[in-house]
C-alpha cells in the first residue's frame, strides 16, 4: 500500500472517530437536557418566577397558560408567597406577556399583593435579569423557576450565571406533545447550550 493511501485511510479513520465523538457528545447533552426537565426540585422559597411565553392580546398562549397554571399551583400549595411573572411586549402586542399572566392570575383568585411583574424582557436571559432586579428590590433570595421541561436546563444555567439562587419546577404538562415539536424544541435547546458556552456575557 502506498504512503498516500495509508495517509488517506488514517485521515478518514480520525475523521470517523471525531464524528462519532461529536454524535456521542450531542446525545449526552440532549440526554442531560431531558433529565433536568424531568426533575421537580420545588421546595420552600421566597418567590416563584414564571418565565414568559407568547400571549395573544389578553390571553396567554397554550404554552404560557401551562406555565402560569403550574406557578399558581405551587403558590397555592404554599411553596412561596410571591409570584413573579416575566415577559415583555411581543411585536405589536398591546399587552406585555407578564401583564397577561397577572390578569389570568387575578381571575383565578390570586391576591394582587402576591404578584410582581416586569414588562421589559424579550428572551429567557432578560426574563431572569429583570426578575433578579425585582428580587433585589423586594428582598427575595431563593426562587423556584417555572418553565417547560425541555427549557428548564437553560433557565437554570442562566440563573446560576446571573447569581440567582434557583431551583426548577417544570410544568407537569407541556403543549409540545408531538414527536416533531418535541424534537424541534430539544434541538433548539442543544443549540442554545453550545451558544451559551461561547457567549458568556
Amino acid at each position: 500500500m502506498s504512503r498516500g493511501r495509508k495517509a488517506r485511510r488514517g485521515f478518514f479513520g480520525w475523521l470517523w472517530r471525531l464524528a462519532l465523538l461529536a454524535v456521542l457528545w450531542l446525545a449526552g447533552v440532549a440526554a442531560w437536557i431531558v433529565w433536568v426537565g424531568q426533575r421537580d426540585q420545588a421546595t420552600r422559597a421566597d418567590a416563584i418566577i414564571v418565565l414568559g411565553a407568547a400571549a395573544y392580546h389578553k390571553n396567554p398562549s397554550p404554552v404560557f397558560r401551562e406555565r402560569i397554571r403550574h406557578g399558581l399551583d405551587l403558590y397555592r400549595r404554599g411553596y412561596a408567597p410571591v409570584l413573579v411573572f416575566t415577559g415583555g411586549y411581543g411585536n405589536g402586542a398591546p399587552f406585555a406577556e407578564s401583564q397577561v399572566a397577572r390578569r389570568y392570575a387575578l381571575q383565578q383568585g390570586i391576591p394582587e399583593s402576591a404578584i410582581l411583574i416586569e414588562s421589559a424582557s424579550r428572551n429567557t436571559r432578560e426574563n431572569l435579569l429583570q426578575a433578579r432586579m425585582l428580587m433585589q428590590q423586594n428582598d427575595l433570595h431563593r426562587v423556584i423557576v417555572v418553565s417547560d421541561p425541555l427549557h428548564m436546563a437553560r433557565a437554570l444555567r442562566l440563573s446560576r450565571r446571573l447569581g440567582i439562587d434557583a431551583v426548577g419546577s417544570p410544568t407537569p404538562s407541556t403543549r409540545f406533545r408531538t414527536v416533531q415539536t418535541q424534537w424541534r424544541f430539544l434541538l433548539q435547546e442543544v443549540y442554545f447550550f453550545h451558544r451559551d458556552l461561547v457567549l458568556r456575557d
